[in-house]
């Protein structure tokens, strides 16, 4: 495989591009700063196909990302491979309003071909190409220049050893004719409505204090209000004020400024500075939040109860047993959640829909309404139906 210099001016950048325009796949990675900042700094992107592999240098002065950005997201006909690509695909967004498409993540994709629930990069290469990753350059200063030879070869490691890595993974996903599970989660990876930074919709990530109008009224002010400081100053939301001491001032709001050092989480100065004087008129502006914004009730059938509460441990024991004798992890077919929710008696759930209420789902209502049971045999922990058990009971009375 061929690796460039770092890339630093637009016409290598283009050439770069329009080579990879024409491959079937590109993995990529990228490497920001955000632990001071609101929105992270890119400060390295990384990209290979089987034939080529590159890092580009996004602080490069006049260097022009569009053509990079093109590839990303508007070119259909090449797949961007990434892993555990969440925030690669946030720092795309934040740059163009768009997500790249089609995408692929082998950290999602590790679920459905083995146990894993969230592999590591560094296990991921070691256990497909016995590889151990030096991960000596990982908590460097990427936004330092000039950057040196050892953290671009770091860099660009990860995307070479991925162009590796992917066939494999396809190759697995397509002879267990597992591709189709992953169509829903890929989706929701590049759906850019996980990135819109709307701040309106700010309070819905905190943990809501009651269900009270009023409160939720004055969360969701806040909240907005919030981000508005945290972007205006570049620093992250939770160097304004952390999320227990907003859910805190909406349930219980101070009637005066000087009633700010009351609040736990800030300091004395918020009693006359600015900032303060800010935060109080959020407050007298806040409204009642509408019923058409309240948050649904959590759906729930009857409270679970101490028999409930076995049944959905019960459920917990047959997904590891599922998931050991498929080979596939847990997190995948469900969660917790879902699985208390069905022992209560709901019934409008994921598991009960599409591949995995063939897979788990079927099996996992049955063990509810009394169709399925757990049996040892050979010292190995198994489920079996009811009807199964007794007609093996038949046969072997007949047997004697």
């Amino acid at each position: 495989m061929k690796i460039h210099d770092l890339i630093t001016t637009s016409d290598a950048l283009a050439d770069l591009c329009e080579r990879l325009a024409k491959s079937d796949f590109v993995t990529v990675d990228t490497e920001f700063m955000r632990e001071n900042t609101y929105w992270p700094e890119l400060c390295l992107v990384q990209i290979a196909n089987e034939e080529e592999a590159a890092a580009i240098d996004p602080l490069a002065d006049g260097i022009d990302l569009s053509p990079l950005w093109d590839l990303m997201c508007d070119n259909e006909d090449v797949l961007k491979v990434f892993h555990a690509g969440g925030q690669d695909v946030e720092i795309v967004y934040n740059f163009t309003g768009k997500t790249p498409h089609p995408i692929f993540d082998t950290q999602i994709a590790m679920m459905a071909i083995s146990q894993s629930e969230q592999i590591g990069y560094a296990n991921l290469v070691e256990s497909w190409l016995g590889i151990t990753v030096d991960k000596g350059a990982r908590f460097t200063d990427w936004s330092r220049r000039p950057l040196t030879d050892r953290q671009i070869e770091y860099a660009i490691g990860d995307v070479t050893h991925l162009s590796k890595i992917f066939p494999k993974i396809l190759k697995k996903l397509i002879k267990t004719e597992r591709g189709g599970w992953l169509d829903a989660e890929m989706d929701k990876l590049a759906d850019p409505e996980n990135y819109a930074n709307d701040a309106s919709q700010a309070w819905k990530r905190i943990r809501s204090p009651g269900r009270n109008p009023q409160v939720l009224g004055r969360l969701k002010a806040l909240a907005a209000w919030r981000e508005g400081e945290a972007q205006h100053k570049n620093i992250p939301r939770g160097r304004i004020m952390r999320d227990e001491t907003l859910a805190d001032i909406a349930s219980h709001p101070p009637k005066k400024q000087p009633d700010l050092t009351k609040v736990r989480g800030l300091s004395n100065a918020w009693k006359d500075n600015d900032i303060g004087k800010r935060l109080m008129k959020v407050l007298e502006k806040a409204e009642p939040l509408s019923k058409d914004e309240m948050p649904d009730k959590p759906k729930r059938g009857a409270p679970l109860g101490k028999e409930g509460a076995l049944v959905a441990d019960l459920l917990k024991l047959l997904l590891k047993i599922r998931a050991r004798e498929i080979d596939v992890a847990a997190r995948l077919l469900t969660k917790a959640d879902e699985m208390e929710a069905l022992a209560a008696g709901v019934r409008d759930l994921p598991i009960l829909k599409g591949w995995r209420y063939e897979v788990f789902g079927k099996d996992a209502l049955e063990l509810v309404e009394g169709r399925m049971a757990f049996a040892v045999r050979d010292g190995r922990l198994l489920m079996t139906h009811i009807d199964d058990m007794q007609n093996e009971m038949v046969e072997t009375q007949a047997a004697e």
